[in-house]
């Protein structure tokens, strides 16, 4: 696998606000009053992200040397997916002086979801060398599964899983790595590690699902599914079988998917029409 196509694979989580226009005029006991409540803590981690971007371009309007208002921006613009925004925010955080080595970590993550690995580098090659996070190490995890360095990003995930109060997403990504370097087994081994941490991580059931249909295993993994996501990793399973040119066993694959879900699955209802009119009887 290419460098490049390493990348794509490993590039792989309220109050309702105003709508009326914002006072030009600050009441300061009021501002202290919001700051005290947490406000800006709860705006970053309930609710719907939209609002909180709202909040904090508000806030940061009227206050605009407030680091931390930028900061929640930043993050708010990246939980609502608008991360070529989400970038701008944490480079004018660089500019002002107000990015702290923890900003910077996100702004290189931002970089990298946007495919912009230069700048990933220099933000990673300037961060402090005592920093010691989760976040800091999956980002050199990263970082070396883009050149293939393979040794140092096992290194750095281990890490990363070490300094996580829950390492789910980190043992999913690390298990994307080891399925993009062709090492099925200790992916499978990966995802379930990320699966006894967060059971309700759904990137990592259909991860260990397509790692066992690369490996010719055509049947869910035992793991806590809902119907909607039961349908899905079957219907996944299934593009699996036709792309390892076994259209007998994706058709099954494809109507159990259809009989699965809740509701009427258009997409495994389709591919499964188009292999009834291929596969013989």
């Amino acid at each position: 696998m290419t460098k490049s196509a390493t990348a794509a694979c490993l590039l792989l989580l309220v109050l309702a606000a105003c709508t009326g226009p914002v006072s030009e005029k600050v009441d300061p006991l009021a501002r202290n009053v919001v700051d005290e409540a947490g406000l800006g803590d709860l705006m970053l981690t309930a609710g719907d992200p939209e609002e909180a971007v709202k909040y904090f371009r508000a806030a940061l309007a009227q206050e605009p040397d407030r680091a931390d208002y930028r900061r929640g921006l930043a993050v708010s613009l990246n939980r609502a997916g608008r991360r070529p925004e989400a970038a701008r925010i944490y480079q004018e955080m660089v500019v002002r002086d107000q990015a702290t080595p923890t900003d910077r970590v996100a702004y290189a993550m931002t970089a990298l979801r946007l495919g912009r690995w230069e700048d990933a580098k220099a933000l990673d090659a300037d961060l402090p060398g005592g920093l010691d996070t989760a976040r800091r190490h999956l980002l050199s995890a990263l970082l070396a599964d883009q050149r293939e360095d393979w040794d140092a990003a096992d290194a750095a995930y281990d890490r990363a899983v070490k300094q996580a109060a829950n390492p789910a997403a980190i043992y999913n990504n690390w298990g994307v790595s080891r399925q993009a370097r062709g090492d099925l087994d200790g992916a499978a081994d990966l995802f379930r590690r990320a699966l006894a941490y967060d059971s309700t991580l759904f990137s990592a059931k259909n991860n260990l699902t397509i790692t066992r249909g690369l490996q010719g295993v055509y049947q869910l993994p035992v793991i806590p599914m809902t119907e909607s996501e039961k349908a899905t990793l079957l219907n996944n399973l299934g593009i699996v079988a036709v792309r390892q040119d076994k259209p007998a066993v994706a058709k099954g694959l494809f109507a159990a998917a259809v009989e699965a879900h809740p509701q009427y699955y258009q997409a495994a209802a389709s591919r499964l029409e188009e292999l009834e009119k291929t596969v013989v009887r």
